[in-house]
């Protein structure tokens, strides 16, 4: 099972470092205006978030022997599942790899939630410092 789990992040983390890396290049691009960028990042974030939920919510109904993980577990040639079903294989991926995903898209959300705290930081601050204060004059 511990192998499964560890194929399963390994798929799933290859996949968020092209995510991560698109969104870091967007949010580079946009740095000449640090409020947006961190608005970009944290909608991005957000979106990367919501796809593995996406992917989380229809792990059970995918034919797993059609996924990256089916491969790479066929690859290590996993004695104890040799015994097991073909059914009862797919089931005990889908479970993994739905929760796995469900893992990383809170992990996801998280970092979309910080980038959006930061954001609303920047954005007092500019509120704050850039004559926006109620208390100044002229």
């Amino acid at each position: 099972m511990d192998e499964i789990r560890a194929l399963a992040d390994m798929t799933i983390r290859r996949a968020l470092g092209f995510a991560g890396l698109g969104v870091c290049v967007v949010m580079l691009a946009l740095s000449f205006d640090l409020l947006l960028s961190l608005r970009a990042g944290g909608q991005l974030s957000a979106l990367v978030c919501l796809a593995l939920a996406v992917g989380g919510w229809t792990a059970p109904r995918r034919d797993m022997r059609r996924t990256e993980l089916w491969t790479l577990l066929a690859g290590t040639g996993a004695a104890p599942l040799r015994r097991m079903p073909r059914a009862q294989i797919q089931m005990l991926l889908a479970q993994v790899l739905r929760e796995r995903l469900f893992w990383h898209a809170e992990r996801a959300g998280l970092t979309a939630l910080a980038l959006g705290a930061a954001a609303a930081l920047v954005a007092l601050a500019e509120f704050l410092f850039a004559g926006g204060g109620a208390g100044q004059a002229g």
